[in-house]
């Protein structure tokens, strides 16, 4: 991976067996990286970099406008979200096993271990958004496995940074983001067909987006949804 500055602008440049040029600009902070073909010349990959310096400066600043996320201290009083809707989270000290369990008041109860730390709660919470969301996937696929005529051979979840997936085409191996679980289904339902597109078309081109136009009409508006820009 190598680095060019294009006026006040740094763009990590990777070279690949690809045909086409990606950019791309990543949260949180706003990095930019090119994926490029890997004996494309150095004039053209500059060129092309300055022609789309003004669509990078705005996606930056979306990414800047977005609204930071609290350092959470897992305490009585704090909101947290599951599945797009806000709870008001409860801690009850208890000796039992520790869990967490909803209301319909929207509370978010959260039994734990009397003294309990703060990375011990997160732990608790973290654990149970993952249950949640690998008990809500399987559905979304078996349904789109019909739909595309695609196959997915192995999925999971972990945390990302910069990505809300990614697809593995040759194993067939699809991965989620965790926080995934905090927004709203019809989010995690367009991640689940945007990753299995890629098992028809592997690249982010016209066809691969006309796909996404036919199977979810409305993606761009769910996109900007997921992204927190709309």
């Amino acid at each position: 991976m190598a680095t060019i500055i294009i006026e006040d602008i740094a763009i990590e440049v990777i070279r690949k067996r690809i045909k086409h040029i990606y950019l791309s600009v990543r949260p949180p902070g706003g990095c930019v990286r090119m994926t490029v073909p890997a004996r494309m010349n150095q004039e053209t990959i500059i060129a092309f970099a300055r022609s789309k310096l003004d669509w990078i400066r705005k996606q930056q600043a979306k990414l800047r406008a977005r609204p930071v996320q609290p350092a959470f201290t897992y305490v009585n009083g704090e909101s947290h979200f599951f599945f797009g809707k806000p709870y008001v989270l409860n801690v009850i000290e208890t000796g039992g096993r520790p869990r967490v369990a909803l209301s319909a008041a929207g509370v978010m109860n959260l039994y734990v271990r009397p003294d309990s730390t703060r990375d011990e709660r997160e732990k608790v919470l973290t654990a149970w958004y993952r249950r949640q969301l690998k008990t809500a996937i399987p559905a979304y696929i078996e349904k789109w496995e019909k739909e595309l005529g695609v196959s997915v051979k192995e999925w999971n979840v972990r945390k990302m940074k910069t990505k809300w997936g990614s697809c593995n085409i040759q194993a067939r191996r699809l991965w989620f983001n965790l926080e995934l679980v905090k927004k709203n289904r019809r989010c995690l339902e367009y991640v689940v067909v945007h990753e299995m597109l890629h098992l028809l078309e592997r690249y982010h081109n016209a066809r691969f987006y006309a796909y996404l136009t036919r199977y979810l009409p409305d993606w761009k508006a769910i996109r900007r949804e997921l992204n927190g820009l709309g």
